[in-house]
């Protein structure tokens, strides 16, 4: 049995993380701290399926909280990390920059500063394929330099990769960062776009669709999700064999950190999840077409071929399938 400290254990991919985790017989202290970015009731929703269960103990904590996270670390003593609490969403950090730095800078550091302390096996920790911003060669690959974000979130998970290699190099600490591409299904986010369109829809109401619906996303049911992060945790980063300073290659390095793309290398475009909703809900969405929002980029596409060597990931949920088990617990959780 491993003791993990998982971080937004209430959040959408940390509570499905957290099930896994316990169906194997691990343990796990699972922290969050509940803010109200979106409803938190759904997030207590979700927190109330892990109560209870044998080997899950919770606190609310945040991670940006310099005197409670040293000693949340020094009471634990995990033997792994998994850290996906984050301030999250593209369009919000343009409102409000700071909870981001708070989050996703300061949060990290204590992060950090507590596997080094406690000598935990392995950090896991969230990322984005928002990094990649102004990239436009698809498949995205972790072998990319990522030095053009376009959003103050994606320039804090960049800033998250850059900190996790200074830590692996200088204490050695093995780091994972998985930029995680656009996840939907059960238990999601209300901010997401396919939360957003169900509800319109149900509603009644025109759902806005960006870029004039041209858009393309490598949508990722969360089961699969869920899945590559265990296997990633599992996968203790080690440094490169034939990592050389001279031709530097940015997923790797002579440190014990790795870099991986986890999503379903296989965008799908916006009209098609729209029209495949509209089946799953029996019903026809009024679309109001919208230019393209500030930090938003028109298409993404993960290229998993690292992660898959080195786990196995293997993502196998169509957005058909994903879509209907989705609009199936929505209609059930709002009692529609």
């Amino acid at each position: 049995m491993t003791r993990h400290l998982l971080t937004g254990a209430a959040g959408f991919i940390g509570s499905h993380v957290a099930h896994l985790l316990l169906d194997r017989g691990d343990e796990v202290v699972g922290i969050d701290n509940l803010n109200d970015y979106y409803d938190p009731t759904l997030k207590e929703a979700r927190l109330a399926r892990l109560t209870g269960r044998p080997g899950f103990t919770f606190e609310r904590i945040d991670v940006a909280d310099r005197e409670a996270m040293p000693a949340l670390f020094a009471r634990v003593r995990p033997q792994r990390v998994i850290h996906l609490a984050a301030q999250a969403g593209v369009r919000y950090s343009l409102q409000n920059p700071h909870a981001y730095v708070d989050a996703n800078l300061v949060g990290f550091v204590n992060i950090l500063e507590g596997c080094r302390h406690h000598e935990v096996a392995h950090l896991t920790y969230a990322s984005s394929s928002s990094v990649y911003g102004a990239n436009t060669t698809m498949p995205f690959s972790v072998h990319q330099n990522v030095d053009h974000p376009l959003s103050l979130y994606a320039a804090t998970k960049k800033a998250n990769e850059l900190m996790a290699h200074t830590y692996s190099h200088l204490f050695r600490l093995p780091t994972t960062g998985l930029r995680f591409f656009t996840v939907y299904g059960p238990w999601g986010r209300p901010d997401m776009a396919l939360f957003l369109f169900t509800r319109a829809i149900l509603e009644g109401r025109p759902i806005d669709v960006f870029n004039e619906g041209r858009m393309r996303r490598d949508f990722t049911y969360i089961d699969d999700i869920a899945l590559g992060v265990v296997k990633a945790s599992d996968t203790v980063a080690t440094p490169a064999g034939r990592w050389d300073s001279a031709d530097p290659d940015p997923g790797t390095s002579a440190a014990p950190y790795r870099l991986y793309n986890i999503g379903n290398h296989s965008p799908v475009e916006l009209m098609h999840l729209i029209a495949t909703l509209e089946r799953a809900l029996g019903r026809t969405a009024t679309k109001n077409f919208l230019p393209m929002q500030a930090g938003d980029v028109p298409a993404t596409y993960a290229d998993v071929e690292a992660l898959t060597a080195a786990t196995g990931f293997l993502p196998n949920t169509p957005v058909e399938v994903g879509v209907e088990r989705f609009v199936a617990w929505y209609r059930t959780y709002y009692g529609m």
